[in-house]
């Protein structure tokens, strides 16, 4: 058995298409999670060629360094957090403990490393990346802004909301109408030209 790590690997339809891909080369693939793939056989450098280049055709980049392996391993670990419900499935330690049990290794050594490869803080990433996730419930409107605050674990609405406005330089409230007066829907369009 040998596992092969895959950057940019974000969702289950990620799953999907690198697992066909690899099928397609002729791989018996025994297991896919978010950033690694196991295959039976140990390629050859033909075959490592072609997997390399049928994972860039899919927006996805084979990974041989340990530490990018690592940071990829973060990021998983913190677009799992970010995607978790605390509604439903509460997560009851502090980030820092969750990622270093997920990824295996010390929040320290965790943080050093991420800081010291992507140029910004570990929880710096954490924050944009829940921000993007506010962005988008706010863009669908199905929840309000305290529902929002809940699913995504913040300790307040308050707490979320400057937290937006440090990251965004408007406040949730002001993103939300932005975004609802840039697009007109289409029965609309004649009335407005009225």
């Amino acid at each position: 058995m040998v596992t092969l790590y895959v950057k940019n690997m974000v969702c289950p339809r990620c799953i999907r298409v690198v697992r066909e891909e690899l099928e397609a080369l002729g791989f018996t693939v025994k297991n896919v999670e978010l950033g690694e793939v196991t295959i039976e056989q140990q390629p050859t450098s033909t075959q490592k060629e072609r997997i390399r280049n049928v994972l860039v055709q899919n927006g996805f980049e084979l990974i041989e360094d340990k530490n990018a392996r690592v940071i990829e391993k973060i990021k998983h670990a913190v677009l799992q957090l970010v995607q978790n419900d605390y509604d439903v499935n509460p997560i009851r330690v502090k980030d820092s403990v969750y990622l270093a049990g997920q990824v295996g290794i010390d929040y320290h050594t965790l943080s050093s490393l991420f800081s010291a490869v992507e140029n910004i803080t570990l929880e710096q990433y954490i924050i944009l990346q829940r921000i993007e996730r506010v962005k988008e419930f706010l863009k669908y409107g199905e929840h309000t802004l305290t529902e929002i605050s809940y699913k995504l674990g913040y300790s307040s609405v308050a707490h979320l909301s400057n937290q937006f406005r440090k990251v965004t330089g408007m406040s949730p409230t002001i993103f939300k109408q932005m975004r609802k007066s840039s697009r007109t829907p289409i029965d609309q369009i004649s009335r407005r030209t009225r």
